[in-house]
């Protein structure tokens, strides 16, 4: 249960097997059925969950109800609403099981005593806020810099394995545009090829 988040670990810090025995404890497996949240708006995250198996999303409803979705996650892949984690404020996303999924969770709690107990996580999850934040700027960089086609393109070549599991009206959410026009964008792909 443990190989794929110990491979994780293991890229970025060295363990000893009592540090890893402990990390492993204050670790929660959960199964997650397909279309059930993680996270509802308007409740407190107190998780952070590294996925196992499956694939998780994660989105904004705007007052008209438009989904804004913000991320896909897949295996080896953490999801989480850090705000609302760090700050223990209300959420205002939601964080969905698009498949069955398989995670390990943490929660505040016992991630505030994993750092405490051994401090070099300090320095996972310091990288894993650094990498989301940097997706994030690569993401808002491509949202205002680039055309819908080439966001498109960005997407099929960074994440193939997401775009072959997420439903295209999803991937154009994610996108900024409607379902439609990403429609014409792929029929437009197809007619150059």
């Amino acid at each position: 249960m443990y190989e794929q988040i110990d491979q994780f670990v293991d890229r970025c810090i060295a363990l000893t097997p009592e540090e890893r025995a402990y990390f492993h404890s204050l670790l929660k497996f959960r199964r997650v059925r397909k279309r059930t949240y993680l996270l509802q708006e308007g409740e407190v995250c107190d998780f952070e969950a590294y996925i196992v198996k499956g694939c998780i999303r994660t989105y904004y409803l705007s007052d008209d109800g438009t989904e804004t979705i913000l991320t896909f996650a897949i295996e080896d892949w953490w999801v989480s609403d850090l705000y609302s984690f760090t700050d223990q404020q209300p959420s205002n996303m939601f964080i969905e099981a698009l498949e069955d999924c398989e995670v390990l969770v943490i929660d505040r709690k016992s991630k505030r005593e994993l750092f405490e107990k051994v401090p070099k996580f300090e320095i996972l999850f310091r990288l894993l806020v650094q990498r989301a934040l940097f997706a994030l700027q690569r993401r808002f960089h491509s949202m205002v810099s680039q055309t819908a086609e080439q966001r498109y393109l960005a997407f099929l070549e960074k994440y193939p394995q997401v775009a072959q599991r997420v439903p295209q009206n999803q991937i154009a959410r994610y996108l900024g545009v409607s379902p439609e026009f990403l429609s014409k964008v792929r029929s437009s792909l197809q007619k150059r090829k």
